[in-house]
C-alpha cells in the first residue's frame, strides 16, 4: 500500500507544470519501481478516480496528464513540502484570476463520504437548537465566540490566554502586561461575530462591500488601514505575491464573491471564503482574521454550526494557507477545516 502511494505521488510530481507522459515514460522515470503492468494499473486507478486525464488513442499515443482535481486536491504532506526552503521550492509566485474565478468550477470539493458526515452534523445541530431556549443558545454562543476570539487573534500572534481572553469579554477585565492592541484585537472579534449573529443576511449573497465592513468591525482602533490596500504586500514564509493593483484587487474580490455565491454546497462556500481573500490579500492587515470571520457568518446563515477553531495548531493553519498561496491546493487547509467542524459540532451546542 505505501508503494502504491508512493509511486501515485512521483506520477503527480512528473506530470506537475502541465506535463504530458505516456505510461512508458512514466515508467522510465519510475526506474522500475514497480513493473510496467503494475503501473499500467495504478495509472487506470488514477484516472477512474479523477486524478489524471489522458489524450490520444493506442499505446504510443496515450499521453496521461494531471485533472484539475488533481492540482486542487491531491494530498500535500506538509513535513516533506517544506523540507525545502523557501527558495528551493518550486511554486506559483504570481496571483492568478484563475483561482478566484474559474479553478473550482466543476469540482466537488468534498467526497460522498465527507459530504454525508457534513450532512449529518448540520441536521444534528439544527435539532439541538431548536431544542433549546434562548438562554441556553446565548451561553452556548457565548463559549464558541469566546474561544473564536481568542484562537483567531492567537493565529495573528496575539499573547492573551484562553481564560484572559474569557475575562476581557465577559468583565471587560484586561490582562497584566498585556498591550491595549491585543485587548482590542479580541474586543473587535467578539463584536464582529455578535454582528453577524445580529444579521445574519449580511454577508449571504456575498459581497464586496460585506467583506469591507466586516473588515473595519475587526481593525477599528487598531491603526490599520480599513480601505482595500493601494500598495504591495509580502507574506512572510513565502515567495507568492498577490497582486497589488487596487482596481484588479476589487476585480478578484468581485470574481471570488460571484464563485462563491455560485456554489450549491454551504460548507464549500465557507470553506472557499477562508482561503480566497487570504489569497488575495485585499487589505494591508486582518486578511485571514476576516476570512474567519465572514466564513463563519456564512455557516451561521445557513444554521450551521460556526468554528471556533479552538484546537488549530497556529504553525498549521499557516502552513497550510502556505501550501495554498504557493500551489492553489487546498487539500491540507481542507484537512483542518473538517478536523474544526468535526470538533465545534461535538464540543459547542
Amino acid at each position: 500500500m505505501r508503494a502504491r502511494k508512493q509511486v501515485k505521488n512521483l506520477i503527480i510530481s512528473i506530470l506537475s507544470d502541465k506535463e504530458r507522459r505516456s505510461s512508458g515514460e512514466l515508467f522510465s522515470e519510475l526506474s522500475g519501481m514497480v513493473s510496467l503492468a503494475t503501473l499500467k494499473r495504478i495509472i487506470t486507478e488514477m484516472c477512474a478516480e479523477g486524478w489524471l486525464e489522458k489524450s490520444g488513442t493506442g499505446k504510443k499515443n496515450t499521453v496521461y496528464f494531471l485533472s484539475s482535481k488533481s492540482e486542487v486536491l491531491w494530498p500535500v504532506e506538509t513535513a516533506d513540502y517544506f523540507k525545502k526552503e523557501i527558495d528551493e521550492r518550486r511554486i506559483k509566485r504570481e496571483f492568478d484570476f484563475a483561482v478566484v474565478s474559474g479553478m473550482f468550477d466543476q469540482l466537488e470539493l468534498f467526497s460522498k463520504e465527507e459530504t454525508e458526515k457534513l450532512n449529518y452534523y448540520r441536521e444534528r445541530f439544527a435539532t439541538r437548537i431548536k431544542s433549546m431556549n434562548d438562554n441556553e443558545f446565548r451561553n452556548e454562543y457565548e463559549r464558541l465566540a469566546i474561544d473564536l476570539s481568542w484562537k483567531s487573534s492567537q493565529i495573528e500572534g496575539n499573547t492573551y490566554s484562553l481564560l484572559e481572553t474569557e475575562l476581557l469579554l465577559k468583565e471587560q477585565r484586561t490582562a497584566k502586561g498585556k498591550t491595549r492592541a491585543e485587548a482590542t484585537m479580541l474586543l473587535n472579534h467578539k463584536t464582529a461575530l455578535d454582528f453577524l449573529l445580529q444579521h445574519p443576511d449580511f454577508v449571504e449573497p456575498l459581497k464586496l462591500s460585506s467583506i469591507e465592513d466586516v473588515h473595519s468591525l475587526l481593525v477599528k482602533d487598531l491603526d490599520i488601514d480599513r480601505n482595500i490596500r493601494k500598495r504591495g504586500v509580502g507574506i512572510t514564509g513565502t515567495n507568492y505575491r498577490p497582486i497589488d493593483n487596487h482596481f484588479q484587487i476589487r476585480e478578484a474580490l468581485e470574481k471570488m464573491c460571484a464563485v462563491i455565491n455560485s456554489r450549491q454546497s454551504v460548507v464549500e462556500k465557507a470553506l472557499l471564503t477562508l482561503v480566497l481573500i487570504s489569497y488575495i490579500q485585499p487589505f494591508n492587515d486582518g486578511n485571514k482574521r476576516t476570512a474567519r470571520i465572514v466564513s463563519n457568518g456564512i455557516l451561521m446563515h445557513h444554521r450551521y454550526c460556526p468554528l471556533s477553531f479552538r484546537t488549530v495548531d497556529p504553525e498549521e493553519y499557516k502552513l497550510a494557507m502556505l501550501v495554498f498561496y504557493e500551489q492553489n491546493n487546498i487539500s491540507v487547509f481542507k484537512k483542518i477545516f473538517l478536523e474544526q467542524v468535526e470538533f465545534a459540532n461535538e464540543t459547542y451546542f
